[in-house]
């Protein structure tokens, strides 16, 4: 038997499927770790937990499916995209990663852009605008505030391919997650030099760039032992977490579009040809089908604003599971609308459309009518409006949208797929694989190993469609007129927002 591993470093854990050729999901397992904030609106993690994570999820669905060693012919990496991992002449991590929804790097974006020639030059060389969460940014904060930890750096590495460098010795990583560092030219989907010299720079600090189904090594013998598989095992370049999500719901021709509340929430869309939002508001990245591209849209907190709730204001509920069970219950109590209550879930800052650091999360229209049910309702509308300002600009573009497909753990709520399907007035429909990024990598992983030609075969090989959720006209004209008032609410607050910020508290 030939089985395939998908691997996805995610923010709050990792999880790992085992996969056979067929796409069937022989076991799975997540390990979940912490996240540090040492500052407001800082946020880290310590590398070496993802690696931990990854030895135990690998060993438990080897386990699980009493797979032999040897059955498992290749390895595809998906991870949080943007994070900084560094690390000196010996490999040693320096310092905390930081992550994507980091949001200190403001002056540093500013001067990005300054080097760069202005933002329209920028734009013309990497495809996107300087933002906060970008990788770039983070390497000249540490330049600019930890001098001598940037001294010591001689390679930085995405979280994924510094679980890359453990399994196979190599410095590596992939396009589609490169495109998010802000060093890449994504046109030509390879480094691009002309930043890299104007930012001074040194090329050497990155990894190799691959296609994402391309093989870029074998496990190490000490790897190979510590997993429990064979130094044969392929390792493909993989993808970042947004593309392999792709990949793992078949978003990987025209016309097909994917929503994902995860931690964040994501509108991703696939074509084949650069397209680039002039004004930076959405993201253009090489995707993980070869010679293809995706635009995406990105909301800092997504299904971590109902997490949030959940867990500083709800604790009485009990269980997770069983106080998300309620949440749910209660805001399907809720008419569309919440009664007049908004929620601006920007408790990160924001990305898409307003590349905002400042930003903050609210509720606004509170009354005494309002309840805990109307508080859910409204951070799953909030989310879906947010996730709202992506397609509109999407269909600004002329981007074709001919079919959303809704993953994710938010999806996973029938009450929060039917709010996406009438706030983006069409069916959402749902896929046989709903493990999303993980999936999509072991795909990868089998395409590398040639167990099929490409990864759209692949995809039509192995995922259909299974749910449909049709919009309901009466909560679609509701939302349509909430709309523009929820656009309002950011521009009313924007001065107000950074006000906050500067009091320093």
């Amino acid at each position: 038997m030939s089985y395939y591993l998908g691997i996805d470093i995610g923010t709050s854990g990792t999880k790992t499927l085992l996969v056979t050729a067929a796409g069937d999901i022989l076991a799975e397992a997540t390990e979940n770790y912490p996240l540090y904030h040492p500052k407001p609106l800082w946020s880290e993690q310590n590398p070496d937990d993802w690696w931990t994570a990854v030895v135990k999820t690998v060993q438990a669905v080897m386990k699980k499916a009493k797979a032999k060693p040897g059955e498992v012919r290749a390895i595809g990496l998906s991870g949080q995209m943007h994070g900084s991992v560094f690390l000196d002449k010996n490999d040693k991590v320096i310092r905390p990663a930081l992550l994507w929804n980091d949001q200190r790097t403001a002056a540093e974006c500013a001067e990005i852009e300054s080097k760069a020639g202005g933002r329209k030059s920028l734009i013309k060389m990497v495809a996107n605008p300087a933002l906060t969460g970008f990788t770039a940014p983070k390497i000249l904060w540490l330049r600019n505030h930890e001098p001598k930890n940037f001294e010591r750096t001689k390679k930085i590495l995405l979280p994924k391919d510094d679980v890359r460098r453990r399994l196979t010795g190599d410095y590596a990583t992939d396009v589609s997650d490169a495109s998010g560092m802000l060093l890449l030219d994504v046109a030509k989907r390879d480094w691009s030099k002309k930043l890299l010299s104007a930012l001074q720079l040194d090329i050497d600090l990155f990894g190799k760039c691959y296609e994402s189904e391309d093989v870029t090594g074998k496990l190490t013998a000490a790897a190979a032992k510590e997993l429990g598989l064979t130094t044969d095992c392929l390792v493909v370049g993989g993808a970042g977490d947004c593309a392999a999500n792709g990949v793992g719901t078949g978003v990987v021709s025209s016309g097909t579009l994917s929503t994902s509340i995860g931690t964040s929430g994501i509108m991703f869309v696939h074509s084949d040809e650069v397209k680039i939002d002039p004004l930076g508001r959405l993201h253009t990245f090489c995707h993980a089908v070869r010679g293809k591209w995706h635009m995406m849209g990105v909301s800092l907190t997504g299904g971590g604003a109902l997490d949030w709730f959940r867990d500083r204001l709800c604790n009485e509920l009990g269980s997770k599971k069983r106080s998300f069970e309620i949440l749910n219950e209660e805001a399907k109590a809720v008419p569309p609308g919440c009664e007049g209550l908004f929620f601006l879930p920007y408790l990160a800052g924001e990305r898409t459309p307003h590349a905002d650091p400042d930003a903050r999360g609210c509720w606004i229209g509170l009354t005494l009518k309002h309840g805990r049910g109307h508080l859910a309702r409204a951070i799953m509308e909030g989310v879906a409006f947010a996730m709202r300002d992506s397609l509109a600009i999407i269909e600004e573009l002329g981007v074709p949208v001919k079919q959303i497909r809704a993953s994710g753990g938010g999806s996973r709520s029938p009450l929060w797929r039917q709010i996406q399907a009438d706030m983006f007035g069409q069916p959402a429909v749902t896929i046989n694989a709903e493990q999303g990024p993980a999936f999509g990598v072991a795909l990868l992983a089998a395409v590398g190993a040639g167990e099929y030609k490409n990864v759209e075969e692949a995809c039509r090989a192995t995922i259909s469609v299974v749910s449909r959720t049709n919009q309901q006209k009466a909560a679609q004209k509701v939302y349509d007129r909430m709309f523009p008032q929820y656009q309002q609410l950011y521009r009313s607050l924007q001065k107000d927002f950074k006000a906050i910020t500067a009091l320093g508290l």
